[in-house]
């Protein structure tokens, strides 16, 4: 790996770059984030200063490697079981094992270690094969025989066969994926000892493809009983090939450079998402979907008509009765630990709390990250009158385990 100055800013921060320090690459690749919203790139007096927005993780460019740290200090293994937790996959043990933490690795060597972890655990169970098709020419038959290319090509001569055999190999694409995701990871990587183990595991495995050839066939793979156990290694391999995606978690698609880039909203979305569906299911409702019926719509403005969607929309039992009631929940990736809720936020609820709950008691629910302990504090909106609506502001330790996260959810819920 090539030496590389590194950059550390935190998000919404931003630093001064040298014009000697970004190659025009390298501007092209930053361009494309910007375009992405993931942070900005604008001219000064030295050259360049980059500013970070609610993206992080780590950006290898050409003579930068690039660490954008978030605004929450999270243990590294916590981020991890968060992390797996919004992916539903399951909770690497290596990396508790191990201790790879924010510091000074970046959340790159989190992903990378757990991808290794499921590696070297499918490398101990044996790699997968399946009959792999293989067309070639030989002095004897073996497999079947290529009629038509015999006749055509060799015209009726048969010193020399065309033959198509099957054989049984590990070069399938279950296989040849996660290679490819392991290259992508030792570029990565700022640990010499995980680089050096990386490196050891790629052996066992096929030549890696082109990565946006594998992500196609990423995409194309369906699990059965034959390869189930390959479906949480997959998941980290998507991480690391996608370069973080805003499609789910990460950066958008279209970048070329190397990185691993976490969309802290988006993550935290996904969190919000499980976290209010599993507390849901418990309390017998179940999660809907806030477009098309049952979505809130603005309509007879100029353009096309809009429309306002919660993260989250939960049908809960009412208790006592038959009926059911609709509760809106947004996810806010905000300091609401430290600062009242803004006014566009209360805003935004009370309009969910109207179109969702019902008029004598319109209600919503905020979750927002924090760093000590659970809280639940209720906002009363009232006006001349009376009431309009309650927000329930609940925080969520993102130190704590997500499993007693969601159990408190579910005792927090109105």
């Amino acid at each position: 790996m090539p030496d590389r100055a590194e950059i550390r800013i935190g998000e919404y921060q931003s630093a001064p770059l040298d014009s000697d320090r970004l190659t025009p690459r390298d501007v092209e690749r930053l361009r494309a984030l910007e375009a992405g919203r993931h942070l900005t790139l604008a001219p000064d007096r030295s050259g360049w200063r980059l500013r970070a927005g609610a993206t992080v993780g780590v950006l290898v460019l050409d003579r930068v490697r690039l660490v954008i740290e978030p605004k929450f200090a999270i243990p590294g293994e916590r981020l991890m079981s968060w992390l797996a937790y919004a992916l539903n996959a399951p909770a690497p043990v290596r990396v508790s094992v191990r201790r790879w933490t924010t510091e000074p690795d970046g959340y790159a060597d989190l992903v990378a270690a757990a991808l290794l972890e499921q590696c070297e655990q499918l490398v101990r169970e044996g790699l997968r094969r399946d009959y792999v098709r293989h067309d070639g020419v030989e002095p004897v038959l073996r497999g079947r025989l290529d009629v038509a290319a015999q006749a055509t090509r060799r015209y009726g001569q048969l010193d020399r066969l065309h033959i198509r055999t099957f054989d049984r190999e590990t070069d399938i694409w279950d296989n040849r994926v996660l290679a490819t995701a392991l290259k992508a990871a030792f570029v990565l990587t700022g640990s010499p000892d995980l680089a050096r183990d990386l490196h050891g595991i790629t052996g066992a495995f096929p030549r890696p493809a082109v990565p946006a050839a594998t992500l196609h066939a990423l995409d194309r793979i369906s699990y059965t009983r034959l390869n189930a156990r390959y479906r949480p290694a997959h998941t980290w391999a998507r991480l690391l090939l996608n370069g973080g995606g805003v499609t789910d978690l990460l950066a958008d698609q279209g970048n070329s450079a190397d990185g691993l880039l976490l969309a802290m909203p988006a993550l935290w979305e996904a969190v919000v998402r499980r976290l209010g569906t599993e507390a849901g299911v418990s309390l017998g409702g179940r999660a809907l979907s806030s477009g098309g019926d049952t979505a809130i719509t603005v309509r007879g403005d100029l353009g096309n008509a809009s429309t306002f969607r919660p993260d989250l929309l939960l049908s809960l039992p009412l208790p006592g009765t038959s009926q059911r009631a609709l509760l809106p929940v947004d996810a806010k990736y905000k300091r609401y630990d430290r600062h009242g809720v803004s006014a566009d936020d209360v805003h935004q609820l009370l309009t969910y709390s109207a179109g969702y709950t019902p008029s004598g008691d319109p209600c919503g629910v905020i979750i927002h990250p924090r760093s000590e302990g659970h809280t639940h504090r209720v906002l009363q909106v009232g006006g001349p009158r009376g009431r309009l609506g309650t927000i329930h502001v609940l925080g969520v330790d993102t130190q704590a385990d997500p499993g007693h996260a969601s159990a408190w959810i579910r005792a927090a819920l109105p």
